[in-house]
């Protein structure tokens, strides 16, 4: 019955009218963070790239249309995705350096989809979750390690379909979270709500224009960004039964905010020792 009256439900104007609201939403959102990721250096980009601009909308709309509860589990199921992302940046970097973007994106989403079905179902409860997702993201960081590099972008001419692809992209995350969540349950809900469109976003737009070590340099360095989302993750799915949505959210999104924050302080804190031995023999 429950299936069949979320049928009903999809099939009426009102909610149709409510998805196109979210979908130009998030789509805005999304844009406006991905073109400021082309105007700043590699880390202000990674970090950006790390910040809620996909999954906060989407968990926005799950609160909108459910209670508490399915947010707590639905925070619990994107706990896999955060480790399978951390997997498709990984794969991506690796596959970028040598070959285009088709290939690199195919293989990469490949992974991700295998290993936020793999750990989905191979750990249980939000500790265990939790302490998985953070050995994979560490796991991913110590790999890649020799990929960082330093330096500004290279930039080249934007092309006008940019905009649109980028739109077209978050618009079917918006379409795909917000339909599993009244067909599928929490956990199908939470994984796509933590799907990689950002990453692809960003690798469809910049692997042509910038190059494919350029990208991977982007993307190598938003791996420490992943665990504040897994921190916020954590913060949702014990205050929201609690607190109840909206503060809830509103402390995982301080909690992401912060932590991105504290990364690019230690980094310009790092650079400005590494100049002043430099200053001092001059």
């Amino acid at each position: 019955m429950g299936f069949l009256s979320a049928l009903a439900e999809i099939g009426g104007a009102a909610f149709w009218a409510a998805l196109l609201a979210k979908m130009l939403a998030s789509a805005a959102i999304v844009v406006l963070a991905s073109m400021a990721v082309e105007r700043t250096g590699p880390l202000v980009g990674a970090m950006i790239a790390t910040l809620p601009v996909s999954a906060g909308p989407a968990y926005v709309f799950l609160a909108i249309d459910h209670d508490a509860g399915f947010l707590r589990d639905s925070a619990v199921a994107s706990l896999p995705a955060i480790a399978a992302t951390a997997l498709f940046i990984a794969a991506y970097a690796g596959m970028a350096r040598r070959h285009g973007v088709a290939l690199s994106l195919a293989v990469a989403l490949a992974i991700w989809l295998a290993a936020a079905l793999f750990l989905g179902h191979l750990v249980g409860g939000l500790a265990g979750t939790g302490l998985a997702t953070i050995l994979v993201v560490l796991g991913c960081v110590g790999a890649c390690r020799r990929l960082r590099k330093s330096g500004p972008l290279p930039t080249r001419p934007k092309r006008a379909s940019d905009v649109w692809v980028r739109a077209g992209i978050v618009m079917a995350l918006v379409v795909a979270v917000v339909l599993a969540g009244r067909l599928a349950g929490p956990g199908a809900a939470g994984i796509l709500a933590f799907a990689p469109v950002v990453m692809v976003s960003l690798a469809v737009i910049l692997h042509p224009r910038i190059g494919g070590a350029a990208i991977a340099t982007v993307l190598v360095l938003s791996l420490p960004g992943l665990l504040g989302f897994v921190a916020a993750l954590f913060a949702l799915a014990l205050t929201v039964e609690r607190l109840g949505p909206a503060p809830a959210l509103s402390l995982a999104l301080l909690i992401n905010l912060g932590w991105n924050g504290g990364i690019l302080l230690a980094s310009r804190r790092r650079s400005a020792r590494s100049l002043a031995p430099s200053l001092e023999t001059d």
